[in-house]
């Protein structure tokens, strides 16, 4: 019995010994897995920020009426171009029936009092002039003939004012809308008959039209919270316009706003730069634009793609993969300085001749693929 178990015992390790030996075996037999390697190089590495925005005239403004009515007629048109106080439109009233029988009621009552109050004075002047009354009840007598007459003029005013929208003979009516600027036309969004709305403490107004002076634009744009603090007012930038030919435009910021703004779940913050553009170059409002930052440079630095990196899970910690000299990779950590996007510049972690394992494994199939392609 315990010659059979011995046996038993005997033939299991026989069994384990000859697994081991034959996975031992295939594994060193296994084919070594190749991947491409880069060395290390020198290059230029500049730091830019993008922002994206538009182009915007310095100087705009809306026109709005100071009475409500219909716009009667309309003397220029989009585009145009127009000097400080040059008539734009005009508004046509359309008063209110009500207000209009009310006025014109208290013109006749202001009447009344008017004839009464001559009539009043005429007796009281003569018994003044017989020493019947004093100089006082006289004197107050006049005063209210005179206020008599100031109560029926401003009551006619009020009436040429309610019909007409300004006294009858005033040089600066509010029926005529004239620009406050020079520049030019950008929008006329009313059109003649179009009824208009008066601006005041509670309504904005209708626009008649927006005026901008076009020989000053300006950049506004939004960067990311983290490059806002890399920024500074005074800073030399360029303005590219996608609309002409991705032509290049110097600039100067000018403003870094305060506060920033979430957008997407990302915190923005607005930037404004003045822009120089030359006279004979055509320029239209609202123009989508780029605004290209120089934050930093470094001349002819030890870099690799930023393709090579990887990233510890835990710490963030970048590495790359060297091979040693057994023809096996190792683990480097890294110090890294400036980037582009595409490179990125190396301070610490790799030597000029380390051969950097690029993360796609070269394989026999793949290379085949290519030639087959090809």
């Amino acid at each position: 019995m315990k010659k059979s178990v011995k046996i038993i015992i005997g033939s299991v390790l026989l069994v384990l010994l000859i697994v081991v030996l034959k996975y031992f075996k295939d594994s060193n037999s296994a084919d070594v897995e190749e991947f491409a390697t880069e060395v290390p190089f020198y290059a230029p590495i500049n730091y830019k920020v993008v922002a994206t925005g538009k182009l915007n005239p310095e100087e705009e403004i809306e026109l709005k009426p100071q009475i409500s009515g219909i716009v009667d007629r309309i003397v220029v048109e989009e585009g145009d171009m127009v000097k400080k106080g040059d008539l734009i439109a005009t508004i046509r009233v359309v008063p209110n029936e009500q207000a209009l029988v009310s006025s014109n009621s208290r013109i006749k009552s202001n009447k009344l009092a008017l004839d009464n109050a001559q009539v009043i004075y005429d007796r009281n002047k003569t018994l003044f002039e017989k020493g019947v009354i004093s100089r006082q009840d006289f004197e107050n007598t006049e005063l209210s003939l005179n206020q008599a007459r100031e109560a029926y003029a401003q009551s006619q005013n009020d009436y040429q004012i309610i019909k007409r929208g300004s006294v009858s003979g005033g040089s600066g009516a509010n029926t005529s809308i004239v620009a406050q600027i020079s520049g030019t036309i950008l929008e006329i969004p009313v059109r003649e008959g179009d009824q208009v709305i008066e601006s005041n403490n509670f309504n904005a107004g209708t626009t008649i039209a927006t005026i901008a002076d076009m020989s000053k634009m300006i950049f506004e744009g939004k960067v990311d919270e983290s490059e806002i603090g890399k920024l500074s007012e005074g800073k030399e930038i360029v303005v590219v316009l996608g609309a002409i030919d991705q032509e290049e435009f110097p600039a100067k910021l000018t403003f870094l706003a305060p506060k920033g703004v979430e957008e997407n779940g990302a915190v923005q913050f607005t930037i404004k730069a003045d822009v120089i553009i030359s006279p004979s170059v055509k320029i239209r409002a609202g123009y989508s634009a780029n605004a290209k930052i120089d934050i930093a440079s470094r001349d002819s630095v030890m870099c690799i793609r930023e393709a090579l990196l990887q990233f510890n899970r835990i710490t963030d910690q970048p590495f790359v993969e060297i091979r040693n000299a057994s023809g096996r990779f190792i683990k480097k950590n890294v110090e890294l300085g400036l980037s582009d996007g595409i490179n990125v510049e190396i301070l610490d972690g790799v030597e000029e001749k380390d051969q950097i394992k690029v993360w796609n494994k070269a394989s026999e199939e793949g290379e085949k693929e290519e030639e087959s392609n090809e």
